[in-house]
């Protein structure tokens, strides 16, 4: 039994309970919110694709169409438009880039994260300088440089701009800084090259930091209209912004159910690639301290 003499013990203060309820109630709004607001256009766009014309310029909203048009809307598009093809060319795009700059970004980082050379810290101010020029900078000299060798209309036209990147330099630089020094020296005592230590070694444990930059590389080159705009003009290489351009100017008109349908079908590769990935991106994002 208690005995009363006792004081009894302090009741938990209820103040500090309750900010910590609101302050989660607040952050978890605001994130809710953003999710909203970020997936509204695709939910949109996913529900005008099945609906029929009437019901698009309707004025009453609704999320499910009285009259289901996927199937005429989705056959249309692929009937009319090479949607296959625009999506085989932005892999082409896609992987050709994500190589060549996992390829030069890798050593370089490497290099910036683990060598002790003159003018080091230098080198890593230009590369944090790169990040703030943009793309169209260089767009005039590139377009000329390649009418003049005659390589407009390629692939390789849409490529070489984005085979240096100085975001996954310094993506890959803050990920090997974290990398054992201990590691790499009995590495070298062993007898091994610089060159065998970075891709034997360091690139194999960089995995969540490759998965991240893919990512983000995939995104931002599959959705770019600008550059494709400039030096392609064969429908049959246009990648799928392009594409989609080609084929809203030439066949759809004002069916935005189809011009819908055939966006959702560009989308749906970078949908199942990020939810692939999702994870070793989230371990990426982390590890590197890019927030």
């Amino acid at each position: 039994m208690t005995d009363p003499t006792l004081p009894a013990a302090p009741a938990a203060p209820v103040q500090p309970m309750l900010r910590r309820f609101f302050s989660l109630m607040l952050v978890h709004g605001v994130l809710i919110a953003g999710a909203i607001f970020m997936l509204a256009p695709f939910v949109w766009m996913l529900v005008t694709s099945i609906k029929p014309p009437a019901e698009i310029f309707s004025a009453e909203i609704s999320l499910w169409p009285k009259q289901f048009y996927g199937l005429e809307n989705y056959g249309f598009a692929m009937e009319k438009a090479p949607l296959l093809r625009f999506a085989l060319n932005g892999v082409i795009l896609c992987g050709g880039i994500l190589i060549v700059q996992l390829l030069v970004a890798i050593p370089c980082a490497y290099a910036l994260a683990k060598l002790n050379f003159p003018g080091r810290n230098l080198l890593f101010v230009l590369v944090l300088l790169g990040l703030c020029i943009p793309v169209q900078v260089p767009a005039m000299p590139l377009y000329i440089g390649l009418a003049q060798l005659g390589l407009l209309n390629t692939y390789f036209s849409m490529m070489v701009p984005f085979f240096l990147s100085v975001f996954a330099i310094f993506l890959f630089r803050q990920f090997f800084r974290s990398f054992p020094d201990d590691i790499i020296n009995a590495a070298r005592l062993d007898g091994m090259s610089e060159f065998e230590i970075v891709w034997r070694i360091v690139t194999p444990s960089a995995w969540p930091a490759i998965a991240a930059f893919s990512i983000f590389s995939a995104v931002a080159h599959w959705n770019d209209l600008y550059w494709p705009l400039i030096v392609i003009s064969d429908a049959k290489l246009a990648p799928p912004p392009l594409g989609m351009m080609f084929f809203a100017d030439a066949e759809t008109g004002s069916n935005y159910g189809a011009l819908t349908a055939a966006a959702t079908i560009l989308t749906a590769p970078l949908v199942i690639a990020f939810l692939v990935a999702r994870r070793r991106f989230i371990d990426g994002i982390t590890m590197t301290g890019v927030k």
